[in-house]
């Protein structure tokens, strides 16, 4: 989310039109001051083999992410509930930030949101239970990072967000499902 600030020069009226005549070598501007970010929200959903209560279990362990998720490297409890991300970046450079974990209702939900760092994020899992031992996850996350130049080459350097998401739930599903079944070799 951005914003564009308009900033007229004093003694000019609203359209930015000197009253008086000007000058030569002096020019009516409106100077556009830039604060833009590059937001996203991406969605994504997969069935995987196991009660909510297991899902639920798996995903909770935040510092378990580097062993489906492609760009994290790590994931370290700093207190009850905040944690410190480490994510591969762009050109060799790595992003992290600090996270609140502000919501966990066992088995159903668990949010979260950044307190600190390189992108600001927040986002929500869901956990419903379908029929055969089965559970729906749902992951939303929301995200921003600085606009620019900055921007542009991440988002060169990184798949699609909604692929990498969608990846990314494969990953845990065939995790997930590997650790339910005793099988641990990823």
């Amino acid at each position: 989310m951005g914003s564009i600030a308009l900033i007229a020069d004093p003694g000019r009226d609203h359209a930015g039109r000197c009253p008086g005549r000007l000058l030569p070598g002096t020019y009516n501007h409106v100077t556009i001051q830039e604060d833009l970010t590059m937001a996203q929200q991406v969605t994504k959903s997969i069935i995987v083999n196991g009660s909510p209560s297991d899902i639920y279990n798996l995903w909770s362990d935040f510092e378990n992410f580097p062993n489906f998720m492609q760009n994290i490297k790590s994931v370290t409890k700093t207190g009850e509930r905040r944690s410190h991300w480490v994510m591969e970046g762009p050109m060799g450079k790595d992003l992290e930030w600090d996270a609140e974990t502000t919501s966990m209702d066992r088995n159903k939900r668990i949010a979260w949101k950044s307190t600190s760092g390189d992108i600001d994020n927040q986002g929500q899992v869901t956990f419903r239970e379908m029929s055969n031992d089965r559970t729906e996850i749902t992951v939303m996350i929301s995200y921003s990072a600085p606009g620019g130049k900055a921007t542009e080459a991440i988002s060169k350097m990184f798949k699609d967000p909604e692929r990498r998401l969608e990846e990314d739930l494969e990953n845990f599903k065939e995790y997930a499902e590997s650790v339910h079944q005793g099988v641990t070799t990823r």
